[in-house]
Order: C-alpha cells, then sequence, then structure tokens
C-alpha cells in the first residue's frame, strides 16, 4: 500500500481521489429533476388526452409519449456528462459525442474568458470541450479543472521533462 501522507491518506489514496470521474453539479441535479417532471406530466398527459376531447386517439397518445420520452431522453444526457481519467487518458462523454484522448495528446487545459465548460487544446490542433467540468458549479468547477490541469502534468512529464 502507499505510505501515510500529512493528511491521514495513503498515496494509493490520494492518487484515486486525483483519478476520480469529473461531473457537473449544477447541471446534472436541474436536468435529473427536468427528467422526473416531464416523465410525470408525460404519463398525466397521455391519461388525459382521451377525456379531454373526443378527437384525440391513440395516435395523439403515442405522439405524446414519445416527444416526452425524447425529452427525458436528452435530460438525461445531459446529466450523464463526465470525463473520466485514468492511467492512460481521459474518456469524455459530452452530450452528443464521446471521445477518447492520451494524456500525451493533451496539449494544455483552459477554463478562463467566460467559457461555459473546460476546454482540451490537443496536439493535432483540435479543440475539445469537457462538459463534465461546468462553469456554473463556480468555485468547484476551479477546483476540478486544476485537478484536471495536474492530472495532464502528472501524466505527460517525460524523462527529459520537455
Amino acid at each position: 500500500m502507499g505510505e501515510e501522507s500529512g493528511t491521514g491518506r495513503t498515496a494509493d489514496g490520494a492518487r484515486a481521489e486525483l483519478h476520480a470521474p469529473f461531473r457537473p453539479h449544477a447541471a446534472r441535479l436541474v436536468t435529473l429533476g427536468l427528467a422526473v417532471l416531464v416523465l410525470l406530466l408525460t404519463a398525466v398527459l397521455v391519461a388525459a388526452v382521451p377525456s379531454i376531447a373526443a378527437e384525440y386517439g391513440p395516435g395523439d397518445q403515442a405522439g405524446i409519449a414519445l416527444l416526452g420520452l425524447a425529452i427525458t431522453w436528452f435530460c438525461w444526457r445531459q446529466a450523464s456528462v463526465s470525463a473520466r481519467p485514468d492511467e492512460s487518458g481521459l474518456t469524455v462523454r459530452n452530450l452528443v459525442v464521446s471521445r477518447r484522448v492520451a494524456w500525451a495528446e493533451i496539449v494544455s487545459v483552459r477554463f478562463g474568458g467566460g467559457r461555459p465548460w473546460v476546454q482540451l487544446d490537443l496536439a493535432d490542433g483540435d479543440t475539445l470541450a469537457v462538459m463534465g467540468i461546468q462553469r456554473a458549479d463556480g468555485a468547484r468547477a476551479d477546483a476540478e479543472a486544476r485537478r484536471l490541469a495536474t492530472l495532464v502534468e502528472l501524466h505527460s512529464r517525460t524523462a527529459r521533462d520537455d
């Protein structure tokens, strides 16, 4: 096991904390709450449509149900954005696309200038948004961006440190 540090944690425990997944908090709570609300309202509407007007039928109920499910899926997808670090790289799950990048591919971590989420500059000249760290989380987001930058530094060091 790792040695004890001054905080009473093992070095392995501190490393595990450093490699914990990045997830937004405010957006996650809001979108999960909205998903539950949409599901409840969809169920109420589907049940109430036949009694509201005779011209509404099963097709209308199916349409309402599909729309409610689509909105719920979107909310779930927003709530599940994350970035998962491990020893070999970072797996970024954004709203639509997921991407895996090796630590060596990440040139820098940017979070200033009013950006809504962290942005990675990659060695191929591309950029990658990391929606798992969002400005809406305030000081916590700043700390998480620093933790990600620390991980990039830790995993991209070379013997020559070039």
